[in-house]
């Protein structure tokens, strides 16, 4: 929270199923102190995302084209008249979009010393003056396993911090959920997963933005852990190693039956 107090932009990073989704939205109540999802919005960045999604941009009416605010405009304006509170805007896979052409002037004003009224910028579509509020904070989440996405451009990287998301099975709370489920099976996934886990961080191709998360064995009864986690395998975790190692098949062969096995 510390982190996300001072820089006021915070994205947290990491491979598929470590939990941040989950951990955005518990970051955003923890700092508000109550569960007040009016406060909270998330959107998702994707190759077609721009501009006027986000911020404001002349749209098709019944009448020709009409100024329509966005996303974030919107989400701005709420926060200011109620400049009380702390206000969370989630930007989910924000490595996907075009971010030069999303943000456009914001990139200036989502500073941290840049916030406030003082620092008001005329939009582009608009005569109208424009600021974040110091009480918006904004949670993005970038997936380090994708590797048909480039790298954020440094000016993005200046105004944000980054924050690693590990696995996560050594935790004390995976931990308690592991021995409630009472699951022989699932005790011998989680230990070749780790196991797996560690050669993927070796893999020089690969590494620790790579690793498998936990998310993909949660939400698990005592009742179905059993009969579910074949198909976790087979359908999941099975078909991430082909992605992973498209040109090793000896060794997605390798991690594939030994998978198979520990669930068996």
């Amino acid at each position: 929270m510390g982190l996300l107090r001072a820089k006021r932009n915070v994205i947290l990073q990491g491979a598929p199923g470590v939990g941040k989704t989950f951990l955005a939205k518990r970051l955003a109540y923890s700092m508000m102190g109550v569960k007040d999802s009016t406060r909270v919005t998330m959107v998702q960045f994707h190759q077609s995302y721009s501009y006027e999604d986000f911020v404001m941009g002349f749209r098709p009416s019944s009448t020709g084209f009409e100024l329509r605010k966005g996303a974030f405009y919107t989400f701005c304006r709420e926060a200011a008249d109620d400049l009380d509170n702390d206000y969370f805007f989630v930007i989910d896979e924000i490595n996907r979009g075009n971010l030069s052409k999303i943000f456009g002037e914001l990139f200036m004003l989502i500073e941290a010393d840049k916030r406030g009224a003082k620092h008001k910028l005329r939009l582009l579509y608009s005569d109208e003056l424009f600021h974040v509020p110091e009480n918006v904070y904004i949670i993005g989440m970038m997936n380090t396993a994708d590797r048909s996405l480039a790298m954020l451009d440094y000016a993005l990287r200046r105004r944000f911090a980054f924050f690693d998301l590990r696995p996560g099975f050594s935790s004390e709370g995976f931990r308690a959920y592991q021995d409630g489920l009472y699951s022989e099976r699932f005790d011998r996934l989680v230990r070749c997963v780790v196991d797996l886990n560690g050669r993927i961080a070796e893999d020089e191709s690969l590494g620790d933005g790579f690793c498998i998360g936990r998310s993909f064995l949660c939400n698990l009864t005592p009742e179905d852990v059993d009969d579910r986690l074949p198909a976790i395998v087979e359908y999941e975790l099975i078909p991430l190693l082909r992605e992973y190692w498209f040109d090793d098949a000896d060794k997605v062969r390798d991690w594939s039956d030994r998978l198979r096995a520990a669930v068996k």
